[in-house]
């Protein structure tokens, strides 16, 4: 296959993100049978993906609710992070930006336009990390080659239970031992729910709005996917192009549209992230973690995805055996909770909840069977 070496922009203007992804052609797999394949070992979630569709009406009106509700957070904690990260430039310590594809990327569009306000022109890309596989090493090296005396700051939208930060530690890890090179492995989020980000704006579970939509809002593109049938060992990670999603995108005017309020804004206290503000929220996450799977008998951390951004996307991608919230008429957890009602998924409250919500994963087969879901 011949490597995109320049990277693509998808649905946002090309000087907003470069993703370095190759797309390919795979055709869908119906929920049920990924949910199979994956959790008896037969595939890796990253050589499936299941179909995209468009929102109807009725979750788009509850997607623009949470817009209107949510978006001058969202610009105020995207200029914090920009504040902090400028302080770097200024240090000497020049960033590039790297989001984590899907999720990372509109937190990366909208840092690089944070960015230029405050005077500094970042570049910014947006590269495939999945669970069980590591960050892709290609796409790396080839930011390195071209920014070689920049830092490499990888940007996600949240942090859920910190199954990818600790991907992207274990990832870079490997990466730098084997190029002799140091890389910061803690990122860079709105909001770090688990503990582990770097630079964070806080740590509340709040709805990041471009955590409702899938390809819609994060550059017409599937989630990356990695099968040697149809990559090269020299290609970037894939994904597939969602043109059939072109008349409901909302890429583009979502990024503009709260780079609007960045603009018209007062200048946002710089982020700070401590070690005892990580260390909260870690131990928060933890208890969470430990009260869910003694309440519903689960042993297996990955069927729990906690957080509203966790619970939204697990609910869109996989199959839901409940829904966890801490109030199900909270603005926050209104589409959620029409998601599961769509799904047949029970809606479980639980007022003591620190999260507005969590989503379990349905296991399929029997009970004692090993699990195998790394989605």
């Amino acid at each position: 296959m011949t490597q995109m070496r320049l990277g693509f922009s998808g649905a946002y203007r090309p000087d907003d993100v470069r993703f370095l992804l190759v797309p390919v052609d795979m055709p869908p797999t119906d929920v049920a049978t990924k949910e199979r394949l994956i959790q008896s070992g037969e595939k890796h979630y990253s050589e499936l993906l299941a179909p995209e569709h468009a929102p109807d009406a009725a979750y788009l009106a509850l997607f623009e609710a949470a817009f209107e509700r949510n978006a001058d957070r969202v610009a105020r904690d995207t200029l914090a992070l920009a504040g902090a990260l400028a302080a770097e430039a200024e240090a000497g310590r020049p960033p590039v930006i790297v989001s984590l594809a899907r999720a990372g990327t509109p937190i990366g569009v909208l840092l690089r336009r944070a960015l230029r306000l405050l005077g500094h022109d970042i570049p910014h890309y947006s590269v495939s990390i999945i669970r069980d596989r590591g960050i892709d090493a290609v796409a790396l090296d080839a930011i390195r080659a071209w920014h070689p005396r920049h830092v490499m700051r990888f940007v996600d939208g949240w942090t859920g239970k910190g199954a990818i930060a600790r991907e992207l530690r274990s990832a870079l890890a490997v990466y730098d031992q084997a190029r002799g090179t140091r890389s910061d492995p803690r990122p860079v989020v709105l909001s770090d729910l688990a503990g582990v980000a770097g630079l964070a704006a806080g740590g509340d579970d709040y709805l990041i709005p471009s955590a409702i939509l899938n390809g819609t809002i994060s550059g017409l593109l599937s989630r990356t996917v990695l099968d040697r049938a149809l990559l090269g060992p020299d290609d970037f990670h894939g994904c597939v192009r969602l043109d059939h999603l072109a008349a409901h995108d909302r890429t583009q005017w979502y990024v503009d549209a709260i780079a609007e309020r960045m603009a018209a804004s007062e200048p946002a206290p710089m982020a700070s992230w401590s070690d005892a503000d990580r260390a909260a929220c870690h131990a928060r996450s933890e208890a969470l973690m430990a009260s869910v799977a003694a309440r519903h008998g689960i042993t297996d951390r990955h069927r729990i995805k906690p957080g509203i951004g966790e619970a939204t996307r697990a609910v869109l991608r996989r199959m839901p055996e409940r829904v966890l919230v801490a109030d199900p008429d909270a603005p926050d957890a209104r589409h959620l909770v029409h998601l599961a009602r769509s799904k047949g998924a029970p809606v479980e409250v639980w007022p003591a909840l620190p999260y507005a919500a969590v989503t379990l994963i349905r296991r399929l087969g029997p009970a004692h069977a090993p699990w195998r879901g790394n989605g």
